[in-house]
């Protein structure tokens, strides 16, 4: 169960409400973005995939949309379950890709080269990389593509009888985790997709029939206030949820940084953890321009009750106040009394509690966000699905060689 929580006034939000709401539904019903349907038709997809179980490991090359939700589910649930090892190799880093080579062992890996488009850049230039290292043969070693229909890569695949799935053509990368791009390797490597799914299906239905309707609020509050407030904190309490916290960058940077017309559109996603970033950038919070929300993110219950030992030692007994507490209760104290401290300047501050980690908690956490993206999105009056600024820097690159 995940818990919503706003400590902000939306009264008079009605309008923009119901705006949001139905360009959503219209984006739904005419297909313009597929990802709506994703938690639905996915389960179909569960069928199909295969088991490997002389499979230890598998390297995910793709980057991006290919690979940062599938990294964000997987380093929150590899800690529940015995589950195969998951390597992404997504950047051209020389030394991170020699690195990570060091750890793959061909015969027991399994390869999937994610590109929604068939060509990215690094995506194929680190595939051509792992052939030569690992003197891969594509007709004959363990080897999955996941591409759009019809792109290049499909067709390598055709012509190699290499197994692939097909991304939908109308969702976008930033918005695919719960295609094949995040469900296959996932579901290879032992996760529980099926309740990942189940998770996400709950609140696609909720907000639908307008039983979330707390996500439209938010959309119009941030709307409501821009450009006064035009940057989002989100303030992430886990160390776990450092991998969801760049997707949620990715989301949002690529998803509502765009020109309308010649007005230039931008909510600028800020990611930290808790509670370590307090003590680097709590201070601008406090004392520093009110032009952020913030939004909390905690974990209520972590499964593990490590205690503070009752140890008072010389000088520094002003600390004893927690002894004997477990440390689960110390990080969610913290993420309270920051809270506080930062609603207290007047800041817009809203919460999302999780109340434990597990597979239906992470899908709806998943599409909360998206969903929350394309409200914003249709709100600005943008195209949320684009994304043209990355497009002419690939076309710059090309220019370079």
């Amino acid at each position: 169960m995940i818990k919503y929580s706003l400590f902000f006034d939306t009264h008079d939000l009605a309008a923009l409400m119901e705006r949001a709401f139905d360009a959503l539904n219209n984006e739904r019903q005419k297909g313009i973005s597929g990802y709506y349907d994703l938690p639905f038709s996915s389960m179909r997809l569960l069928e199909r995939i295969q088991s490997y179980p002389h499979i230890k490991k598998i390297a995910i090359i793709g980057i991006g949309g290919s690979s940062l939700g599938t990294k964000a589910i997987y380093e929150l649930l590899k800690h529940r379950i015995h589950h195969k090892e998951i390597i992404f190799l997504e950047n051209p880093d020389p030394i991170d890709l020699e690195d990570k080579f060091a750890q793959i062992k061909k015969n027991e890996t399994l390869f999937i080269v994610i590109s929604k488009s068939g060509t990215t850049i690094e995506t194929i230039s680190i595939f051509k990389a792992a052939i030569k290292h690992f003197d891969l043969d594509l007709q004959n070693d363990d080897l999955i593509f996941i591409t759009d229909p019809g792109s290049p890569l499909e067709k390598l695949a055709n012509d190699n009888n290499i197994l692939t799935y097909n991304i939908p053509p109308n969702v976008g990368g930033r918005f695919s985790v719960l295609s094949a791009v995040g469900v296959v390797p996932l579901t290879i490597a032992g996760f529980d997709t099926e309740n990942l799914l189940l998770g996400a299906q709950k609140l696609v239905r909720d907000f639908f029939d307008r039983n979330a309707d707390h996500i439209l609020a938010k959309a119009a509050f941030y709307y409501q206030h821009y450009p006064a407030i035009k940057m989002n904190v989100l303030f992430s309490y886990s160390s776990m949820l450092a991998d969801f916290n760049r997707w949620y960058e990715q989301l949002w940077g690529e998803s509502l940084g765009k020109k309308r017309g010649d007005e230039r559109i931008g909510l600028t996603p800020i990611a930290h953890i808790g509670s370590i970033d307090q003590h680097s950038f709590l201070q601008l919070l406090i004392e520093g321009p009110l032009d952020k929300s913030v939004t909390f993110l905690r974990v209520k219950e972590f499964r593990n009750h490590i205690k503070i030992p009752s140890i008072s030692l010389p000088y520094l007994e002003r600390t004893d106040f927690v002894n004997g507490h477990t440390f689960n209760e110390l990080i969610n104290k913290e993420c309270e009394a920051t809270m506080e401290s930062v609603k207290a300047q007047g800041v817009p501050v809203d919460l999302i509690e999780i109340g434990s980690i597990n597979a239906k908690n992470m899908g709806e956490l998943i599409i909360y966000y998206e969903l929350l993206t394309s409200a914003l999105g249709a709100l600005f009056e943008i195209n949320t699905y684009n994304q043209p600024g990355v497009e002419l820097g690939k076309k710059i690159l090309t220019r370079l060689f």
